[in-house]
């Protein structure tokens, strides 16, 4: 089976990757040594999570080749702007002790919510991403957090649209809208937090699902998210649950059963909203 996607550019993608925020909080470069002895070799970082130098240490004393890695980092919100993103741009590939990236996002599409002048900024800061695309410093260039009227204003003036747009999609909180928007226009949807919260983890329909096929609840939140053709981005600190999901390429769960779980009620999102001051839930 060939566990990768490929973007619109070409570009082969890992299918599942490995999800770095917070994931270095406790024994640092440990976990994502353990996660490339378990096989992952599609990383997702960012600025704002603090860990690009941690994730560089843990890659060179694993021993692992950057030819053999899809690294991603993003630029946060703060620093949107056409300078401002060369600036963060260099700043993440000298953390990270690589001259090139595989991937790099526009982390959120709004910093100031007060201000109509995110879609100026926004425009300004794909210019700059399309120049190092352009220049072959990023092998692709997309977005994080982006609905699809925040997708229309790049598009409007954009030589090359995003090839990625990251969501927050899980059981109980799939964004259709902007799912449907991204897939429509050859975008590929990759899923931070796909396995939700606690209240995913225990919901009964899920704990069903996995008595049926025989997987753990992660799992079948992972192999949904890959039979909708969206990329998970799980986290995990321990070895076993890292090599558990890379394990749900044996089942299939069924379309009845696919519907069940598009039509749970919203659970488990985080509160995050890119037009919203954070819901505390």
């Amino acid at each position: 089976m060939d566990k990768y996607f490929t973007l619109y550019n070409g570009v082969r993608i890992p299918q599942i990757g490995f999800g770095t925020f917070r994931s270095t909080d406790v024994n640092g470069r440990e976990v994502i040594i353990e996660a490339l002895r378990q096989g992952y070799r599609h990383l997702d970082t960012a600025a704002f999570y603090f860990n690009e130098r941690e994730i560089a240490q843990a890659v060179g004393e694993a021993g692992i080749s950057r030819q053999e890695l899809f690294l991603t980092s993003k630029v946060w919100k703060e620093e949107l702007g056409y300078d401002n993103t060369l600036r963060a741009f260099e700043k993440s590939l000298d953390n990270l002790g690589t001259d090139y990236l595989d991937l790099y996002l526009i982390h959120w599409p709004i910093f100031d919510l007060t201000s109509d002048s995110w879609r100026e900024l926004d425009r300004e800061t794909w210019k700059a991403m399309e120049r190092l695309y352009e220049e072959g410093s990023i092998k692709a260039i997309g977005v994080s957090n982006f609905l699809p009227h925040h997708l229309m204003n790049i598009a409007a003036k954009a030589n090359h649209k995003p090839m990625v747009d990251q969501l927050e999609y899980h059981p109980g909180y799939t964004q259709q809208a902007a799912v449907d928007y991204c897939q429509a226009n050859g975008i590929l949807v990759e899923a931070w937090s796909p396995l939700g919260r606690t209240r995913v983890m225990n919901e009964p329909l899920l704990i069903e699902m996995s008595e049926k096929y025989g997987k753990s609840v992660a799992q079948i939140c992972l192999g949904f998210a890959l039979q909708n053709g969206i990329l998970p981005l799980p986290k995990a600190s321990s070895a076993e649950r890292m090599k558990a999901n890379l394990d749900v390429y044996d089942f299939e769960i069924s379309e009845e059963d696919m519907y069940r779980i598009l039509t749970l009620p919203q659970i488990g999102w985080s509160g995050e909203h890119p037009d919203r001051e954070r819901i505390r839930i």
